[in-house]
C-alpha cells in the first residue's frame, strides 16, 4: 500500500482556499490544521473534547494531553500547540459559539465534542467519519494520492526538512521507535540539494 501523499505548500493553500469557500469553514480549517500543524491522527482529532483544549479560565491550552483511549495504541501523550494553532482553535470556538470571549463556554458541558457534526452534535465525528471527511476533502480539491494520513505525514516531513532531529520528531509523533518516524519522512531532490549545499 502506497504511503499517503506529503502535502506541498501549494496543496495546503489550495485546501485552505477550498475550505474557506464552503460550509463550516472555521471548523474544517481547524480540523485540517490539527493534522498538518500538530501531526495528529484523524482518530485523535475526532476524539477531542472542548475541555481538552479549553482551560477553566476560557483560554486555549498550550498543549493537549491525549488520554490513552483517544490515541492509537492506547498510550497517552502530549500534543504541543503552536501560538498559531492556539489562535486557530480560539477563532473556531468563538465562531462556533458566536462569542468574543470563551469564558462563558466553560460554564457549559465541555465534555462535548470539540468538532461537531450535524448527525451527532454531542459526540461529533467518529474516527471513521473523520477519515471519510478528509478523503472527500482531498478528492474535491483534486489532490491525488492524499489520504487522512497526509496531514500527519506532512507535519513530520516538513519539520524534518527544517532540520528538526528525528529524536524530537519521534516524541512529537508519539512513535515508539525512530525507524517508524523515519518511514514518514519523504526525501526529495530539493532536500538532497539543500543538504549538500551545507558543506
Amino acid at each position: 500500500m502506497a504511503q499517503a501523499k506529503v502535502l506541498t505548500e501549494k496543496d495546503v493553500r489550495r485546501i485552505l482556499l477550498w475550505i474557506a469557500a464552503h460550509k463550516h469553514p472555521t471548523r474544517n480549517r481547524a480540523m485540517f490544521l490539527m493534522t498538518t500543524n500538530c501531526g495528529m491522527r484523524v482518530g485523535a482529532v475526532a476524539a477531542l473534547r472542548i475541555c481538552d483544549v479549553l482551560t477553566s479560565e476560557g483560554k486555549i491550552r498550550e498543549s493537549i494531553y491525549l488520554r490513552p483511549e483517544q490515541t492509537k495504541g492506547s498510550k497517552g501523550h502530549t500534543v504541543v500547540l503552536s501560538e498559531k494553532m492556539q489562535a486557530e482553535l480560539h477563532n473556531y470556538l468563538c465562531s462556533r459559539f458566536k462569542l468574543k470571549d470563551l469564558l462563558a463556554v466553560t460554564l457549559t458541558d465541555t465534555t462535548r465534542a470539540l468538532f461537531t457534526n450535524q448527525k451527532n452534535p454531542h459526540r461529533g465525528f467518529s474516527a471513521n467519519t473523520m477519515a471519510q471527511f478528509f478523503t472527500v476533502l482531498y478528492a474535491r480539491v483534486g489532490i491525488d494520492g492524499a489520504s487522512s494520513h497526509s496531514g500527519r505525514r506532512s507535519f513530520i516531513t516538513n519539520l524534518a526538512n527544517k532540520g528538526v532531529s528525528v529524536r524530537v520528531l519521534m516524541e512529537l509523533a508519539n512513535h515508539s521507535s525512530m525507524s517508524v518516524t523515519q518511514k514518514y519522512i519523504e526525501v526529495n531532490p530539493t532536500i538532497c540539494r539543500s543538504a549538500v549545499e551545507l558543506l
